[in-house]
C-alpha cells in the first residue's frame, strides 16, 4: 500500500509502497483511512527542526495523527468498537500504568507515544491502532469534516487551559489551524476576539468569512494599536499558537496584570524572557499540549453542530500521491487545512 513516510533524518518525506498491516493484535484495530490532515508537527518533522530528532529510532515511519477512518478488523479483547464504524484517531497512545495514568490523566502520562510520530501514522491506506485510540463518530458526519476532530480538540483543550470564559477579551496569536480553532471556539464561548497574524492576509480572510470579526495583520500595524482599536484595553487572556518565541514575549508583554498567557504553540528556538514582567504583573504563563477526552467530546460535538463552519477551514483537498505538494501548500501559508485522500478524493 502507499503510504508518506519519514525514512532518515533529515528534510523531506518519501511516498513508499509498504507491505500492508497484519491482522491487528490484541486490543488493537485495523482501520481504512477516508481523511488525513496535515498539521504544524508534521510539518517539523518534514523539515526536521530542532526537537523532533527523538522520531530517529522509530524510522522509517509513516506520518499523520489527523485522520477519520473506517474500522476493516478488530483484534481480539476490543470492545464497543466494530468492523464497519466510522472513527477518529486520538493520536496518544499512553502505558496505563504511569501515576498519570492511574489517575485518569491520560494526556500526562510519561511514556506516551503519538501516533504518526513514534509509531506508524494516518499517511497511508490503512493503519493498526489500539481501539481505545479509535474515537467512534455520530452518524452522518462527513469524514473529511470528521478529520478535524484532533485539531480542534487540541483548540479546545487550549481554551479549556488558558480558562476562557464569557465576556473575556482573548487575543489570539497565529491565524494557523490551532489558532483559527482556539478563535471561533473561544468566540462561541462568548469570548471577544482578537485574532493576530504576521502577513497572514489569506488565513485572515479566511477567518473573516468564517465570522471571526477581529482580524489584524500585524505587518500593517502594531500590536498595540491592534489591541487598542479592539478591545479598548489590555487583553485578559492571551493564547500563542504562532511558534515564534517573541511572540510569547509580545504576549507577556501586552497582556493585562494578572491575565494568564497560554502558550500552544512548538518551537524550534528558546527564549529570553522577562520575568519580571511576570512576577510583578503577577500574571500566569500556562503551557498547552495535546488534548483531553472531554476535548475531544466537544470538538466532536461542535462538528457535528456546524459542520459547513469547520468544513471551511480545509482549504486544499488532495490525494495521497500529491502529498508533497500538499507539504509546500501548509510550509508556505497559502492554505489553513490541507486534507489528505489515500482513495484518491473525497468522495472515494
Amino acid at each position: 500500500m502507499r503510504a508518506v513516510q519519514k525514512r532518515t533524518p533529515g528534510a523531506g518525506v518519501v511516498l513508499s509502497d509498504i507491505a500492508a498491516e497484519a491482522q491487528p493484535a490484541a486490543g488493537e484495530v485495523a482501520v481504512r483511512i477516508h481523511a488525513a490532515g496535515i498539521c504544524g508537527s508534521d510539518l517539523h518533522a518534514w523539515a526536521w527542526d530542532s526537537g523532533y530528532d527523538f522520531m530517529e529510532p522509530f524510522l522509517p515511519l509513516t506520518l499523520g495523527h489527523e485522520f477519520s477512518g473506517t474500522v476493516t478488523a478488530t483484534g481480539t479483547d476490543v470492545y464497543g468498537i466494530a468492523v464497519g464504524d466510522a472513527v477518529v484517531c486520538w493520536p496518544t497512545v499512553t502505558c496505563g500504568e504511569c501515576p498519570a495514568c492511574r489517575k485518569g490523566r491520560r494526556a500526562e502520562c510519561t511514556q506516551r507515544r503519538v501516533i504518526g510520530l513514534h509509531r506508524d501514522g494516518g499517511f497511508a491506506e490503512r493503519v493498526t491502532m489500539p481501539a481505545a485510540n479509535a474515537l467512534p463518530l455520530p452518524a452522518g458526519l462527513a469524514m473529511d469534516v470528521a478529520a478535524l476532530a484532533e485539531p480542534l480538540a487540541v483548540s479546545v483543550n487550549a481554551v479549556n487551559v488558558a480558562g476562557v470564559g464569557a465576556g473575556d477579551r482573548v487575543l489570539v496569536l497565529g491565524p494557523g489551524p490551532i489558532g483559527m480553532g482556539i478563535a471561533l471556539v473561544a468566540q462561541a464561548r462568548g469570548a471577544q476576539v482578537l485574532l493576530a497574524g504576521f502577513d497572514d492576509d489569506a488565513r485572515l480572510a479566511l477567518a473573516q468569512r468564517l465570522g471571526i470579526a477581529g482580524c489584524a495583520d500585524l505587518a500593517r500595524t502594531d500590536l498595540d494599536s491592534a489591541i487598542a482599536a479592539h478591545f479598548g484595553a489590555a487583553p485578559d487572556i492571551v493564547l500563542e499558537a504562532t511558534g515564534r518565541s517573541a511572540s510569547v514575549s509580545d504576549g507577556l508583554r501586552v497582556l493585562r496584570p494578572g491575565g494568564v498567557l497560554a502558550v500552544v504553540g512548538i518551537h524550534a528556538q528558546p527564549l529570553e524572557l522577562d520575568l519580571n514582567q511576570l512576577v510583578r504583573g503577577k500574571k500566569q504563563l500556562r503551557g498547552c499540549h495535546d488534548s483531553t477526552p472531554e476535548a475531544f467530546a466537544e470538538a466532536i460535538r461542535r462538528l457535528t453542530a456546524e459542520p459547513a463552519l469547520y468544513a471551511g477551514m480545509i482549504t486544499h483537498r488532495l490525494p495521497l500521491a500529491e502529498a508533497e505538494d500538499g507539504f509546500a501548500l501548509a510550509r508556505s501559508g497559502a492554505a489553513l487545512k490541507v486534507m489528505l485522500f489515500p482513495a484518491g478524493g473525497p468522495n472515494d
